[in-house]
């Protein structure tokens, strides 16, 4: 099975920090809080307090990076496609694994994005689009057709697209001849 560009890691990264920064975020408001209730009170000496707090900080970021490589690390190896005699098969995914085969028969639509983050690392994300299916609307909210191969190889996009829209023509050329 084939993976995806290795420069992927950093597109999985930075879905890892979005989430770990909006945790750090509110962790922050809330010693920030403590950190106010404890000298307007005086119980505390306030150098010790704010010396805990900047370590607090400190070992929190090092928690965000720690978790998003691992995250990204793991989320970049266990997801593998490959092209066989009779569709795009694929499987990703970390504690849930995720299997799937597209029948070529099903495949209308192929198509190439290229974001911002896709173009600074050489990579695009495809879009196989299918006769009845879509998912993504989930946890995240986003639409991602059932063929999604989130960073290829710029010139491999091309070549897969080219490949599928033959596979696409011959499967629909022999349906109408029968």
């Amino acid at each position: 099975m084939n993976q995806l560009h290795p420069k992927a890691v950093w597109l999985f990264r930075l879905k890892a920090y979005v989430p770990l920064a909006f945790a750090g975020i509110w962790v922050a408001s809330i010693a920030f809080q403590f950190f106010r209730f404890l000298s307007a009170s005086s119980l505390g000496d306030l150098s010790s307090i704010g010396l805990g707090l900047i370590l607090a900080f400190v070992f929190y970021i090092l928690f965000v990076i720690s978790v998003a490589e691992i995250y990204a690390r793991m989320s970049y190896n266990r997801w593998l496609y490959e092209f066989n005699a009779d569709g795009l098969k694929f499987e990703n995914g970390i504690i849930w694994k995720n299997y799937a085969s597209i029948p070529y028969e099903r495949i209308q639509n192929v198509e190439i994005k290229r974001g911002i983050i896709a173009r600074m690392f050489g990579f695009s994300s495809m879009e196989i689009e299918t006769a009845g299916m879509s998912r993504g609307f989930g946890r995240n909210r986003r639409y991602h057709s059932e063929g999604y191969l989130p960073a290829i190889d710029m010139n491999g996009a091309e070549k897969i697209r080219d490949y599928l829209i033959k596979k696409i023509k011959s499967t629909y050329k022999g349906q109408q001849g029968m």
